[in-house]
């Protein structure tokens, strides 16, 4: 559905302070007139316009669905998944989860260990109803053929497919994806002409693509004009270069310049890097010209983010994170997640942010953030950690018992599980304070575990890997229902 240009003239008036009501309104008024003979590519019935729109951008273990769920919940118009690699998804099996009837791709797994404990893997999960009309699928490719069949598998079941041409990270670019298709731009066209050929027709929605700036605005506008050439509905532009890291404030020179090209060939541009929130989001639009904006770090410390100031603002962390954990149980999220995100919304100097790294169940979880006043919420706790084996029936710790009716390796289990889960939580621990210490949070550094407790990573994971084939064979006549793979 269009935004119509005097609309978002009045949603800006509403949401920007008294300070920069006069330029911004101002800005905004040149937008809706130049909106108002903008040419715009025609969107699929089934497809979304990105105008208008603050939406939830793709991170990797941040934008699992109860992430989504939070951001929708606090107003955001779109969600993007993860990126999700399209050999990990090719082969899946798709299925309805029939406890909570969200939409899940599963498949064996390949880890030896894992096989010993899973019956099946869930790859990705959506929910067809609270995400209905608003979630978009992005798609870690560096292969047309494989973008096309991995999407075919998805498209049915939401409302874009986006393509990431823009993560720095190794565990994308190393492949050929993410940030290092902006160095081989024949090959990302291709993979866009493909997907709005195939999948565009086919399913009635649109393709988009997420990039990063190039090194001179010459070879950045270049670049966009191809990408907007090759059929796509939307572009998003992460306002640094790939060598950047988070701390480094974004760029936005470049941005208006970005937004025109686009707009020459009405395609919408949505700006990420360093949005703050819904209201500042708005400015950002206003004064570059861009049609929508992409929340990320803000979003995961905080999903409130996306609610103006003028409906309540952000909220508490406790708000955000008790409404997280109801959304995580409702939807069955990997329990390892879960912890992840809760050690992005809990402040470092909360005393509750140490008494979580210990927690093995969503019960316990409850309990130290003090929600145990909620009977619904203890009994959907109960439910959820029974469901994925995270406590016995007698209410004990599933990682205390063992299939051998020995009571020597009952013994021996239970010790090899507790140095696994120790070993697992230190590293956890210390991986999240490393990533923070790169992204510039100061906080980190009061967070260092003392030199006693400070273990050497690699050596740690060998030593979990070692003591979990341990578990794992003395357990492997006990199989595990398909539903643990969500856990």
């Amino acid at each position: 559905m269009l935004v119509s240009p005097l609309r978002l003239v009045r949603t800006i008036m509403t949401s920007v302070t008294e300070e920069t009501t006069a330029p911004v309104l101002a800005a905004a008024a040149a937008a809706a007139a130049a909106g108002l003979t903008q040419k715009r590519v025609p969107i699929p019935p089934r497809g979304v316009d990105y105008r208008g729109k603050i939406v939830l951008a793709p991170m990797v273990r941040s934008g699992e669905l109860p992430s989504r769920l939070l951001a929708l919940h606090y107003g955001a118009d779109l969600v993007w998944g993860p990126e999700t690699i399209d050999r990990a998804m090719i082969g899946t099996t798709r299925r309805v989860n029939p406890r909570n009837h969200c939409i899940e791709w599963t498949r064996v797994p390949t880890n030896n260990v894992k096989k010993e404990l899973f019956d099946e893997s869930v790859i990705y999960r959506i929910d067809p109803v609270r995400e209905a009309g608003r979630h978009i699928f992005q798609i870690g490719t560096s292969d047309p053929a494989r973008a096309v069949e991995c999407a075919k598998l998805v498209a049915a079941d939401v409302s874009g497919i986006d393509v990431n041409a823009g993560c720095p990270k190794p565990f994308s670019t190393h492949a050929g994806m993410g940030a290092a298709l902006l160095r081989t731009p024949e090959k990302l066209v291709s993979i866009l002409e493909a997907l709005v050929a195939e999948i565009k027709p086919a399913f009635d929605i649109g393709i988009s693509v997420k990039i990063r700036l190039l090194e001179t605005p010459a070879e950045t506008e270049a670049l966009v004009r191809r990408l907007c050439a090759t059929g796509i509905t939307g572009l998003t532009i992460h306002c640094r270069t790939t060598p950047m890291r988070p701390r480094e404030r974004a760029i936005r020179g470049q941005l208006r310049m970005i937004a025109d090209v686009c707009h020459e060939f009405g395609v919408a541009c949505l700006v990420n890097g360093d949005v703050e929130n819904r209201d500042h989001a708005l400015e950002l639009m206003a004064e570059y010209g861009t049609d929508g904006a992409m929340i990320a770090t803000c979003a995961e410390k905080n999903g409130s983010c996306f609610r103006a100031k003028a409906d309540g603002g952000l909220a508490t962390w406790e708000e955000a994170v008790a409404k997280y954990v109801r959304f995580a149980m409702e939807v069955e999220n990997k329990f390892h997640n879960t912890k992840f995100m809760l050690t992005q919304m809990v402040p470092g100097k909360s005393p509750k942010y140490r008494e979580l790294t210990p927690c093995k169940s969503y019960g316990k979880i409850i309990e130290v953030l003090g929600l145990t006043g909620d009977e619904e919420l203890v009994e959907m706790a109960r439910r959820t950690d029974e469901l994925m084996k995270l406590v016995t029936p007698d209410g004990s710790s599933s990682n205390s018992s063992s299939s051998s009716g020995n009571d020597n390796s009952k013994v021996e289990a239970a010790g090899d599980d507790k140095k696994k889960h120790d070993l697992t939580n230190n590293v956890a621990q210390q991986e999240n304070l490393k990533r923070k210490r790169e992204d510039g949070d100061e906080e980190t550094e009061k967070q260092q575990p003392p030199p006693s407790m400070r273990i050497n990573v690699s050596e740690a994971g060998e030593a979990a890997t070692t003591a979990a084939t341990s578990v794992a064979e003395q357990q492997s006549s006990q199989p595990v229902a398909a539903a643990v793979a969500a856990s």
